[in-house]
């Protein structure tokens, strides 16, 4: 994916990446490719990058939680950091009640989407590989590639996010509530101004239902989008002053630290629009849950 890490790549990892000057690797294709098959099932390099993330989390979790103590050592202290801190932020989203149910989901893919941002702007990712002969347009196949700039991948947080919605969306207002929320009136109303604002609440609602329809498809393509986008970015700058030249890692340096950045509002803006949109339909279930705490 990036050209600028070829030679710090070669240095740290002992691999050699190459490059064809005719038909190679000269663009990022939008699309992640094969690097194993055995039967029907396919790895890609996205998923391979994926499943790397995933385990460092897990092993960076396992070693700060596995000897708890009141004075915390540095791990266990950042990742109680990390946690309460997502904790008090979702929680002035989405309230004290639904924080409690939701937390395991919200949490968890903030942190799988900002260190999957950050892992792929590793020195190596895309850049190191094997030369696949027998394919003129795009013959270099790197082993790992960005997570989140494989559709695939952003599309199943995007839709898993939707069924869960549907879920607590129901569980919370109930069936009857469900609906009433989106199709219902706002406000009392009688007479005649009760058919008419009957019939616009019930268009606007149709409105809301295509909202929520294409609510995870806008997700997936919004995370995609800028993901891949600041990946091109970054793979075509060396072209600017040559990519054979030794000043092809200069260019892309800038663009490298606001991709830091970039990996690390979408994530935020993935996890705020998400229990947004959760916090919009659940919002009369979540002051019932209130009311109910203070009467006791």
């Amino acid at each position: 994916m990036r050209f600028i890490f070829t030679t710090s790549a070669i240095w740290l990892l002992g691999l050699v990446s190459a490059f064809a000057e005719e038909g190679g690797h000269d663009h990022l294709p939008p699309h992640a490719e094969d690097i194993l098959r055995v039967g029907p099932f396919v790895l890609t390099n996205s998923m391979l990058m994926i499943w790397i993330v995933a385990a460092a989390i897990i092993f960076v979790a396992q070693m700060a939680t596995k000897k708890l103590e009141l004075i915390p050592s540095g791990l266990q202290n950042f990742v109680e950091w990390m946690t309460e801190s997502l904790y008090d932020f979702l929680e002035g989203i989405l309230g004290p009640h639904l924080v409690k149910r939701t937390f395991w989901f919200f949490g968890s893919i903030f942190i799988l989407i900002l260190f999957t941002n950050w892992f792929g702007l590793i020195p190596g990712v895309g850049t190191v590989g094997w030369e696949r002969h027998g394919d003129l347009h795009d013959s270099f196949r790197p082993f790992l590639r960005g997570g989140n700039a494989d559709l695939n991948m952003t599309a199943a947080m995007a839709f898993t996010f939707a069924l869960l919605w549907f879920y607590w969306a129901i569980t919370e207002n109930g069936l009857k509530g469900f609906f009433m929320h989106i199709f219902a009136p706002k406000g009392k109303f009688s007479g005649g101004m009760a058919i008419v604002m009957l019939i616009v609440f019930g268009f606007v609602g149709l409105l809301e239902v295509v909202s929520i329809l294409f609510r995870p498809v806008a997700l997936s393509f919004r995370l995609y989008g800028n993901v891949f986008a600041g990946e091109n970015i970054l793979e075509n700058m060396p072209k600017v002053v040559g990519e054979h030249t030794w000043l092809a890692w200069l260019p892309p340096v800038p663009f490298y630290f606001l991709e830091l950045l970039v990996g690390l509002i979408q994530a935020l803006v993935f996890t705020l629009l998400t229990s947004v949109f959760l916090k919009l339909i659940c919002d009369h279930g979540d002051e019932h849950h209130e009311e109910d705490g203070h009467s006791h």
